[in-house]
């Protein structure tokens, strides 16, 4: 394998096959349109909406990524992978209640982000639910690993309590893109944790 220059030339070189327009860069153009979509949503994001983000003609587009269905697979695993493997470094917390702590206060400061669209993609997206799934059972996990290590109480179901944790994350990300503020979102997140049962 080359270097990053190297790399990066070669994709130059290949993008502007098929059509594609010299300097086209494959993982820019799946940024903008995973900000589209996150924006949006997938049904309202056109592909002419698409074209004039990336910068592409459609026919470009569809050389690049075939359709409008596979540009939203690909742009929603860039971000649905990323966001998997932040929930995974707040999961490796020594303790199950600092580890959901760090979940609900990390996702309030990234759904109020100026930086970035308002709320939280995945969360938001109806066609993302399988996502959806896959973040309930990984904190349904952390939490009974928790309760078998001792330092969650014994009643506590990770299922039930994981499905908790997410429906206030959707609810946290719905009050962002509605517009509220830092600290109003920041606040449904502490009362839920006031109120989960997760120290033993």
């Amino acid at each position: 394998m080359g270097d990053a220059s190297t790399l990066r030339s070669e994709r130059y070189r290949m993008g502007g096959m098929a059509g594609r327009p010299r300097g086209f860069d494959r993982d820019d153009a799946l940024d903008t349109a995973m900000r589209r979509f996150w924006r949006d949503g997938y049904d309202e994001t056109t592909v002419a909406t698409l074209t004039r983000d990336i910068g592409i003609s459609a026919p470009s587009l569809y050389a690049a990524f075939g359709d409008k269905d596979r540009l939203f697979d690909a742009a929603s695993a860039c971000y649905a992978d990323a966001a998997t493997a932040t929930l995974e470094q707040y999961l490796d917390q020594p303790s199950t209640a600092d580890a959901i702590a760090d979940i609900v206060r990390g996702s309030a400061a990234g759904y109020t982000d100026p930086t970035t669209p308002e709320g939280c993609f995945v969360l938001s997206e109806p066609r993302l639910a399988e996502r959806r799934r896959d973040m309930a059972e990984r904190i349904a996990r952390r939490i009974a690993r928790g309760v078998a290590e001792g330092d969650v109480p014994a009643g506590v179901d990770p299922a039930a309590a994981a499905d908790l944790v997410v429906a206030v994350l959707g609810g946290m990300s719905t009050r962002a893109r509605d517009g509220g503020s830092a600290d109003e979102v920041a606040a449904i997140g502490e009362l839920t944790l006031a109120a989960l049962p997760l120290r033993a």
